[in-house]
C-alpha cells in the first residue's frame, strides 16, 4: 500500500489540484481491484492540512482534511497543489509550516515529492529542486526565476522527473503529472486505462504551445525597457543586437548583460520571442498562410522560421495554425505585451 499525502494549503487552495489527484488515485484503486492486483499496489490517500477544516472563496466552498501534518508520521508521496497567483507572498508565508514537514519526510523516509502548477514555489522553498529541473505555470516563470535563481526552471516541459522529485506545468497539466506517476507506480497499462477513463491526452509533453509571451518589464532599467518597446514596435524589421546597443549608447557586451539581467532573456531570445508571439497571433486569427506570416515578422528563410517557431511554440507553424485557427474566432486576443 502506497501512502499518498495531498497537501491542502491555507488560503483559497486551488481545489482542482486537490480533488483531481484524489479522483485519479481512487480510480486507479478501483481498476486494480477489478483486475485482482496485490494490495501493495493500491494507494492510501489522505488530505493533509495545517488544520482540519478550511473555508474557501468567501465561504462558497469548504474542505475537510482527514489529517494534519502532525498526524502523518510516514508517507511515500507528497503532492503539493497550486497556490493563488494573486496572493502568492501571503500564501507562501501562511503555508511555511509545510516546508520542514516535507523535508523531514524526504530526509527521514525518502518520500517522493511532486508539485502542481504554482505549488512549485512551495517545492522550491524546500531546496529540493536546487540545481534540478522544475516546471510551473508559464505566467509565473519570471517571478519564479527571480525568487529561485538556483533552480533550473524549464519553460517547455509539462512534467519533470528527477531523483524522486516531480513538477508539472500550469493549470490542468497536473493530470499529465498524475498519469506519469500512475505509470511509474503501476505500469503503462494502468496509465493507459486512466488516460482513457478521464480522457487525458497522454502525448502532451510540451507546454510552450499554451504560453503567451508577456514581455518581461518588471524591472527598473529604463534603457532596456526602451529597447524592449523598440523591438515590439518593429516586429517586421531585422534587428541586430549591435545596432540596438548603439541606439542606446551602451557597449554590446554591457547591453547583453543588462538585458539578460532585466528580462531573463538575451536580446536575441527576446527578439525571437516577440516575433514568434506576433506570428502566433496572426496564425490564430487571420487567413494568411505560413509564408505570409513569416515575411510579416521579418523572416525570409522557411527553415529558420520553422525552427525558431517550434522552439517557442512547441509546434510547427502549420500544426499551430491547424490547431488554433478554426475561422470562427469572434474576439480579439489581447496583445501579449
Amino acid at each position: 500500500m502506497k501512502h499518498v499525502s495531498i497537501l491542502v494549503p491555507k488560503g483559497n487552495a486551488i481545489l482542482s489540484n486537490v480533488v483531481g489527484p484524489f479522483k485519479v488515485l481512487m480510480a486507479v484503486n478501483e481498476f486494480l481491484k477489478q483486475t485482482g492486483a496485490r494490495s501493495d499496489d493500491f494507494f492510501e490517500t489522505h488530505l493533509v492540512g495545517l488544520e482540519h477544516d478550511y473555508s474557501l472563496y468567501n465561504g462558497m466552498f469548504s474542505i475537510h482534511c482527514d489529517s494534519t501534518i502532525h498526524d502523518i508520521e510516514k508517507t511515500d508521496l507528497i503532492l503539493i497543489p497550486a497556490l493563488r497567483p494573486d496572493k502568492l507572498a501571503e500564501d507562501l508565508a501562511d503555508n511555511q509550516a509545510f516546508v520542514p514537514w516535507i523535508l523531514n519526510q524526504r530526509n527521514k523516509h525518502n518520500a517522493e515529492v511532486a508539485s502542481m502548477c504554482m505549488g512549485a514555489f512551495v517545492l522550491a522553498q524546500t531546496g529540493l529542486v536546487d540545481g534540478k529541473q522544475c516546471a510551473t505555470h508559464w505566467a509565473a516563470m519570471e517571478m519564479f526565476q527571480k525568487m529561485f535563481p538556483q533552480v533550473n526552471l524549464v519553460s517547455n516541459k509539462i512534467v519533470t522527473d528527477e531523483d524522486g522529485i516531480y513538477s508539472s506545468g500550469g493549470a490542468f497539466s497536473f493530470l499529465n503529472l498524475m498519469l506519469h506517476l500512475v505509470e511509474k507506480y503501476c505500469g503503462r497499462g494502468v496509465a493507459i486505462y486512466i488516460s482513457k477513463f478521464f480522457e487525458i491526452d497522454m502525448d502532451r509533453v510540451d507546454q510552450n504551445q499554451f504560453a503567451i509571451f508577456q514581455g518581461q518589464k518588471d524591472h527598473d532599467d529604463v534603457a532596456i525597457k526602451e529597447a524592449q518597446k523598440y523591438i515590439e514596435s518593429n516586429v517586421k524589421d531585422k534587428i541586430s543586437v549591435e545596432k540596438l546597443a548603439q541606439k542606446y549608447a551602451i557597449s554590446s557586451r554591457n547591453f547583453v548583460r543588462r538585458f539578460k539581467k532585466a528580462t531573463q532573456n538575451t536580446p536575441l531570445e527576446y527578439i525571437q520571442r516577440v516575433k514568434i508571439e506576433a506570428a502566433k497571433r496572426s496564425l490564430e486569427s487571420t487567413e494568411q498562410n505560413v509564408n505570409e506570416v513569416m515575411y510579416q515578422v521579418g523572416y525570409a528563410d522557411q527553415k529558420a522560421f520553422r525552427t525558431v517557431f517550434k522552439k517557442y511554440a512547441g509546434l510547427s507553424p502549420v500544426a499551430y495554425k491547424t490547431k488554433y485557427n478554426r475561422g470562427r474566432v469572434n474576439f480579439e486576443r489581447p496583445t501579449a505585451w
